[in-house]
């Protein structure tokens, strides 16, 4: 089951938020151009994704007062958290995954057997 949105439209807010991503990112390519000769190779983005992905956790744990940041915590987490969602659309780009399409199948197994074990009184 892929989700609908009050349009009727599967995956809108996915595919938005991919297109999204393509132009920030293109936006970057051009910079790594200009600045590096190149652009970002896929480790690189990887790289560049796990470290902000780390830093969503000691966000976290500064939103539960167990770690100090300098800063507005709640600020920087949804800063972080969109960041990580770009980056998960980089990386699905360049790795030819249509991410908006695997989530929703994704969702849908998980979702399915879930409802099952459910209906099943399954703990």
């Amino acid at each position: 089951m892929t989700m609908i949105d009050d349009t009727g439209s599967a995956d809108d807010g996915l595919a938005d938020a991919r297109s999204r991503a393509r132009e920030v990112r293109a936006l970057y390519e051009q910079l790594e151009g200009r600045l590096l000769g190149r652009t970002w190779t896929l480790p690189e983005l990887a790289l560049g994704f796990t470290h902000d992905a780390a830093y969503v956790g000691r966000l976290v744990l500064a939103a539960e007062r167990t770690w100090d940041i300098d800063g507005d915590t709640d600020a920087e987490l949804r800063h972080k958290l969109a960041e990580c969602l770009w980056w998960l659309f980089v990386l699905a780009d360049r790795l030819d995954v249509d991410l908006p399409e695997a989530y929703g199948a994704t969702m849908e197994r998980i979702g399915g057997g879930l409802r099952r074990a459910v209906a099943e009184g399954a703990g």
